[in-house]
C-alpha cells in the first residue's frame, strides 16, 4: 500500500486478520537498515505469520524516497523469529548455504 509505519502495519493486520479469518494475509515490507525490527514486530504482534524477504534486502522499491530502502532482509526475519521461538520451516544450514552463494553473486555484480 506504499506506507509501512508500525502504526499503519498494526492497524491493517489487526483489523483485516480478525475480519477475514479464512484469508492468509502476508507482509511484503520495504525498510531501511535501521527500521526493519519495528515493522516486523508490528506485523507479527498484530497476527501476521507470513512474511516475504530477500537475502540482504536486495530489490526494493523504485518509488521510495530513500536510496537505502530495500526489501525486508530474510536474515533479519529469521533472526526475529528465532528470538520469538516461532516455527519458520527454514533449515538454518540450507539458508546459510544459500546466503553464502548469494553473497558471491552480489559481490560480483553489486
Amino acid at each position: 500500500m506504499g506506507s509501512s509505519t508500525p502504526e499503519v502495519i498494526d492497524y491493517l493486520f489487526s483489523n483485516l486478520i480478525s475480519k477475514y479469518p479464512t484469508i492468509e494475509f502476508g507482509a511484503h515490507l520495504h525498510t531501511t537498515p535501521n527500521s526493519w525490527f519495528e515493522k516486523v514486530d508490528a506485523a507479527y504482534k498484530a497476527g501476521c505469520v507470513r512474511f516475504d524477504g530477500a537475502i540482504k534486502g536486495f530489490g526494493g522499491c523504485p518509488m521510495a524516497k530513500d536510496d537505502l530502502t530495500g526489501n525486508m532482509p530474510t536474515e533479519k526475519l529469521l533472526s526475529y523469529f528465532t528470538t520469538k521461538k516461532a516455527i519458520t520451516n527454514c533449515h538454518p544450514i540450507s539458508f546459510e548455504s544459500a546466503y553464502n552463494e548469494a553473497l558471491k553473486v552480489f559481490d560480483n555484480y553489486h
